[in-house]
């Protein structure tokens, strides 16, 4: 059971970790050289975490049915984005935004609505 829990939660704590550390830095590059516009970055960022989270909890509880599992993860991202803004308060040059939030809420919702879409895929062959 302890490897199960590390192969399927270690990601998910690197991934969370490595938003951490991003955020901690008083700049980022813009992608493509565009600046304020964060929000793609967000969006993707926030996709991919709940994919992983998704992928963590339906291993960890297989009896949850797929829309349980996905409400989870957005929560368990959300959660995390929420945390991410406020400790972005606390770096310099950085700040806290309402709308990073909703981008990486709206990201969130997407990682679980495509992990759940590729599930019933799976399911249907």
């Amino acid at each position: 059971m302890r490897g199960l829990m590390s192969g399927l939660w270690l990601p998910v704590v690197a991934y969370m970790a490595a938003i951490f550390v991003l955020s901690s830095l008083p700049t980022i590059p813009p992608p493509l050289g565009l600046r304020g516009i964060d929000k793609p970055e967000h969006y993707i960022a926030y996709a991919g975490l709940a994919a992983i989270v998704m992928r963590a909890v339906r291993g960890t509880r297989p009896g949850w049915r797929l829309g349980v599992v996905a409400v989870v993860a957005i929560a368990i991202s959300a959660a995390y984005g929420a945390t991410d803004e406020l400790h972005q308060f606390f770096v310099p040059t950085r700040c806290c935004d309402i709308l990073d939030w909703t981008a990486d809420v709206l990201g969130a919702i997407t990682g679980a609505g495509l992990m759940s879409a590729a599930s019933y895929l799976r399911r249907g062959r």
